[in-house]
């Protein structure tokens, strides 16, 4: 199935939504270190916040699968075809916004897909590998994937939140525990980087860290 990556629209306001997708992505990492309780509730922000932050920023068109005639209003449009195959992200934090055309979907316990309701005036906030990983497996990366319509568009912009590629990513010492013991020994981005594009879409990558 075809997929594009494209951007559009003035670079002056691209730059404003992403300094203003960051702010949030960094607001939300200090309310989850704070929860967690974190001697600094900065810690997991700060790297995003880092002049050297790895993250980036990403416009994404699903054409539909069938350019065929839409059916008449009483039956409902599908979306059946894969899009964009499952996976995790690798980085930290996902802010993702859509227009009004559904197709994502998360994979809950029992390997269930689940639709997320498409809506263009929220966000869907997605914990990445490397969120997982320093958080020691407190919050969870979010498996997923994505759909295309058969009749429409569907358009989507991400912004993932990730660390300088040489910084030190390991659990604070306040999340090991003798009921948890540590699961995954510390890494760098570059090295976790290095190990996703040696692995297919929808492999695990966590499991090479494994402590």
């Amino acid at each position: 199935m075809f997929f594009c990556v494209c951007v559009y629209g003035d670079s002056s306001a691209v730059s404003g939504y992403i300094e203003a997708v960051k702010r949030l992505a960094c607001e939300i990492l200090d309310l989850m270190a704070e929860g967690l309780g974190v001697h600094d509730p900065s810690l997991l922000s700060n790297m995003i916040r880092d002049v050297d932050s790895d993250s980036m920023f990403r416009l994404n068109r699903y054409p539909p699968s069938s350019f065929h005639t839409p059916p008449p209003p009483h039956r409902a449009t599908t979306t059946t075809e894969i899009g964009f195959g499952e996976h995790t992200d690798p980085q930290m934090l996902t802010i993702l916004r859509s227009n009004d055309v559904g197709g994502l979907q998360i994979c809950v316990a029992g390997g269930t897909w689940v639709p997320v309701t498409p809506d263009p005036t929220a966000f869907c906030i997605n914990v990445g590998d490397v969120l997982q990983a320093m958080t020691n497996g407190r919050f969870m990366s979010v498996r997923h994937r994505a759909l295309t319509n058969g009749f429409k568009y569907r358009m989507s912009m991400a912004f993932f939140g990730a660390p300088p590629p040489h910084a030190w990513l390991s659990v604070p010492p306040e999340l090991v525990t003798p009921h948890r013991p540590l699961l995954y020994r510390p890494f760098n981005w570059a090295e976790y980087k290095k190990a996703s594009y040696s692995l297919r879409l929808g492999d695990s990558r966590l499991q090479l860290f494994l402590k």
